[in-house]
């Protein structure tokens, strides 16, 4: 079964660095999109990077040029690298897997309930 476990969370000042790590597991990588989502505190559940099989990467606007997601596709293992973070940045972050042949939807349109979803991992930023 679809195993995504989460890190590389935590606490962090504005502007600081942060990088998440992914390792999945019970599945073909190559047929999966992976993705982040994170969740604010009082806020729905959105989709900040996608990457398709084949390395396409998308991003929500507000996180262009400062995060950015990658993988290892002979690891299993996906990374979003996020720099110059600000408070808004704040909340869970969660590792997504898509089954759909390797093609991702935009970042902006991903939806979590098509998505298998780890347990997530804080990142909070003051």
């Amino acid at each position: 079964h679809v195993q995504l476990v989460e890190s590389g969370g935590g606490s962090v000042q504005v502007g600081g660095s942060l990088r998440l790590s992914c390792a999945a597991s019970g599945f073909t990588y190559s047929d999966y999109c992976m993705g982040w989502f994170r969740q604010a505190p009082g806020k729905e559940r959105e989709g900040v990077a996608t990457i398709e099989s084949a390395g396409t990467p998308s991003y929500l606007d507000s996180v262009k040029g400062r995060f950015t997601i990658s993988q290892d596709n002979t690891k299993n293992s996906l990374t979003l690298q996020i720099h110059d973070l600000k408070v808004e940045d704040s909340g869970t972050y969660t590792c997504a897997a898509l089954w759909s042949g390797g093609a991702c939807p935009k970042a902006s349109d991903a939806n979590d309930k098509n998505f298998y979803l780890g347990q997530g991992t804080q990142v909070t930023v003051s």
